[in-house]
Protein backbone atom coordinates (compact mmCIF):
# COMPACT_ATOMS: atom_id res chain seq x y z
CA UNK A 1 0.00 0.00 0.00
CA UNK A 2 1.49 3.26 -1.09
CA UNK A 3 1.71 6.78 0.28
CA UNK A 4 -1.46 7.95 -1.37
CA UNK A 5 -3.60 4.95 -0.02
CA UNK A 6 -3.30 5.35 3.21
CA UNK A 7 -4.63 9.27 3.11
CA UNK A 8 -8.15 7.63 3.35
CA UNK A 9 -7.42 5.08 5.96
CA UNK A 10 -8.55 6.13 9.17
CA UNK A 11 -5.85 4.84 11.43
CA UNK A 12 -3.09 6.82 9.17
CA UNK A 13 -5.29 10.12 9.69
CA UNK A 14 -4.92 9.45 13.59
CA UNK A 15 -1.34 9.22 13.24
CA UNK A 16 -0.92 13.08 11.53
CA UNK A 17 -3.27 14.67 13.67
CA UNK A 18 -1.10 13.10 16.62
CA UNK A 19 2.04 14.31 14.77
CA UNK A 20 0.58 17.72 14.05
CA UNK A 21 -0.47 17.70 17.85
CA UNK A 22 2.81 17.25 18.88
CA UNK A 23 4.25 20.23 16.45
CA UNK A 24 6.36 17.14 14.25
CA UNK A 25 6.83 18.03 11.01
CA UNK A 26 6.75 16.12 7.58
CA UNK A 27 10.34 17.15 5.83
CA UNK A 28 10.24 14.51 3.20
CA UNK A 29 12.05 15.23 -0.18
CA UNK A 30 10.61 14.06 -3.43
CA UNK A 31 13.42 11.08 -3.66
CA UNK A 32 12.39 10.37 -0.39
CA UNK A 33 9.14 9.39 -1.29
CA UNK A 34 9.58 7.76 -4.74
CA UNK A 35 11.52 5.09 -2.09
CA UNK A 36 9.07 4.67 0.94
CA UNK A 37 10.71 7.08 3.56
CA UNK A 38 9.43 9.46 5.30
CA UNK A 39 11.69 11.84 7.34
CA UNK A 40 10.28 14.03 10.35
CA UNK A 41 11.08 16.44 12.31
CA UNK A 42 10.64 17.20 15.94
CA UNK A 43 10.19 20.81 17.60
CA UNK A 44 12.91 19.73 20.06
CA UNK A 45 16.78 20.43 19.73
CA UNK A 46 19.90 18.06 20.65
CA UNK A 47 23.30 19.28 20.59
CA UNK A 48 21.97 22.31 18.58
CA UNK A 49 19.65 20.74 15.95
CA UNK A 50 16.48 19.90 15.68
CA UNK A 51 16.13 15.91 15.85
CA UNK A 52 14.97 14.25 12.93
CA UNK A 53 13.48 10.74 12.43
CA UNK A 54 12.92 8.79 9.67
CA UNK A 55 10.20 5.70 8.90
CA UNK A 56 11.96 3.34 5.70
CA UNK A 57 9.89 0.95 3.62
CA UNK A 58 11.98 -1.79 4.42
CA UNK A 59 10.83 -2.05 8.41
CA UNK A 60 13.75 0.14 9.79
CA UNK A 61 12.56 3.41 11.95
CA UNK A 62 16.05 5.77 12.57
CA UNK A 63 17.17 9.11 14.17
CA UNK A 64 18.37 10.26 11.19
CA UNK A 65 20.87 12.78 12.59
CA UNK A 66 23.74 12.92 15.28
CA UNK A 67 26.11 10.81 13.98
CA UNK A 68 27.40 9.24 10.30
CA UNK A 69 24.82 6.65 9.67
CA UNK A 70 21.47 7.16 11.11
CA UNK A 71 20.76 5.29 14.23
CA UNK A 72 18.11 2.86 14.45
CA UNK A 73 15.18 3.00 16.49
CA UNK A 74 13.76 -0.67 16.31
CA UNK A 75 13.43 -3.04 18.97
CA UNK A 76 15.80 -5.66 18.91
CA UNK A 77 15.13 -9.65 19.84
CA UNK A 78 17.89 -12.12 20.84
CA UNK A 79 19.06 -15.29 18.79
CA UNK A 80 21.17 -17.88 19.27
CA UNK A 81 23.85 -18.65 16.32
CA UNK A 82 25.91 -21.97 16.80
CA UNK A 83 29.65 -22.23 15.31
CA UNK A 84 31.77 -25.80 14.80
CA UNK A 85 34.55 -25.90 17.47
CA UNK A 86 37.76 -26.61 15.78
CA UNK A 87 41.05 -28.15 17.30
CA UNK A 88 44.54 -26.98 15.60
CA UNK A 89 46.94 -29.84 15.05
CA UNK A 90 50.30 -28.17 13.84
CA UNK A 91 53.21 -30.00 12.14
CA UNK A 92 56.68 -30.16 12.48
CA UNK A 93 57.50 -27.33 9.61
CA UNK A 94 54.93 -25.22 11.74
CA UNK A 95 52.38 -25.69 9.20
CA UNK A 96 48.68 -26.55 10.73
CA UNK A 97 45.61 -27.79 10.12
CA UNK A 98 42.36 -27.63 11.98
CA UNK A 99 39.61 -30.81 12.17
CA UNK A 100 36.29 -30.11 13.71
CA UNK A 101 35.78 -31.89 17.16
CA UNK A 102 31.85 -32.50 16.71
CA UNK A 103 30.85 -29.63 19.45
CA UNK A 104 29.29 -26.23 18.47
CA UNK A 105 29.87 -23.50 20.08
CA UNK A 106 26.98 -20.74 21.16
CA UNK A 107 27.08 -17.14 20.55
CA UNK A 108 23.79 -15.03 21.45
CA UNK A 109 23.10 -12.34 18.89
CA UNK A 110 20.75 -9.16 18.35
CA UNK A 111 18.87 -8.40 15.19
CA UNK A 112 16.43 -5.67 14.75
CA UNK A 113 12.54 -6.77 14.96
CA UNK A 114 11.47 -4.90 11.53
CA UNK A 115 7.78 -3.28 11.26
CA UNK A 116 6.35 -3.85 7.75
CA UNK A 117 3.36 -1.83 8.00
CA UNK A 118 3.77 2.28 7.51
CA UNK A 119 1.14 3.25 10.39
CA UNK A 120 2.89 0.57 12.68
CA UNK A 121 6.00 2.13 12.23
CA UNK A 122 4.23 5.68 12.19
CA UNK A 123 2.96 4.76 15.90
CA UNK A 124 5.63 3.43 17.27
CA UNK A 125 8.00 6.39 16.38
CA UNK A 126 5.32 8.70 17.96
CA UNK A 127 5.72 6.32 21.15
CA UNK A 128 9.48 6.31 20.89
CA UNK A 129 9.59 10.14 20.28
CA UNK A 130 7.55 10.57 23.26
CA UNK A 131 9.16 8.49 25.88
CA UNK A 132 13.17 9.11 25.11
CA UNK A 133 12.68 12.79 23.69
CA UNK A 134 9.58 14.87 25.04
CA UNK A 135 9.44 13.31 28.37
CA UNK A 136 13.10 12.06 29.01
CA UNK A 137 14.74 15.88 27.69
CA UNK A 138 11.97 17.84 29.24
CA UNK A 139 14.09 18.95 32.23
CA UNK A 140 16.62 20.23 29.13
CA UNK A 141 17.24 23.42 28.35
CA UNK A 142 17.48 24.31 24.07
CA UNK A 143 21.25 24.18 24.36
CA UNK A 144 21.66 21.15 25.39
CA UNK A 145 22.60 21.62 29.42
CA UNK A 146 20.92 18.83 31.85
CA UNK A 147 18.98 20.54 34.98
CA UNK A 148 19.10 18.58 37.97
CA UNK A 149 15.97 18.51 39.45
CA UNK A 150 17.52 19.64 42.83
CA UNK A 151 18.41 22.72 40.72
CA UNK A 152 15.23 23.40 39.36
CA UNK A 153 13.47 23.23 42.65
CA UNK A 154 15.96 25.54 44.30
CA UNK A 155 15.49 28.12 41.33
CA UNK A 156 11.46 27.57 41.77
CA UNK A 157 11.69 27.93 45.91
CA UNK A 158 14.13 31.08 45.38
CA UNK A 159 11.81 32.67 42.52
CA UNK A 160 8.87 32.00 44.84
CA UNK A 161 10.21 33.64 47.77
CA UNK A 162 11.22 36.97 45.44
CA UNK A 163 7.60 36.26 44.22
CA UNK A 164 5.86 37.11 47.54
CA UNK A 165 8.24 39.63 48.36
CA UNK A 166 6.72 41.86 45.43
CA UNK A 167 3.62 40.90 46.01
CA UNK A 168 3.80 42.50 49.69
CA UNK A 169 5.01 45.32 48.47
CA UNK A 170 2.20 45.94 45.84
CA UNK A 171 -0.52 45.35 48.18
CA UNK A 172 0.53 48.30 50.07
CA UNK A 173 -0.55 50.23 46.71
CA UNK A 174 -3.80 48.76 46.42
CA UNK A 175 -7.39 49.08 48.24
CA UNK A 176 -10.00 46.35 48.06
CA UNK A 177 -13.31 47.56 47.39
CA UNK A 178 -15.99 45.50 47.30
CA UNK A 179 -14.35 42.66 46.27
CA UNK A 180 -12.39 44.90 43.68
CA UNK A 181 -8.59 45.85 44.24
CA UNK A 182 -7.79 49.99 43.28
CA UNK A 183 -4.27 51.08 43.10
CA UNK A 184 -3.50 54.19 45.13
CA UNK A 185 -1.74 56.90 43.27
Amino acid sequence: MNRKEYNSDSRYKKVLEQMDLLGIMDITTTRQTKNGTIIWKLPIKKHGQLIEVGSFESGYVRRMNGCYTPYQLNKCENYDHFYKEYKTYYNKDGDYTQKPTGKYNKHVCRKRILIPNEVDRLEYLITYCLKNYYINQANEVENGNFIPKWKHEYEMKNMRGRYEETAVELDELLVTVNGHKYRVI
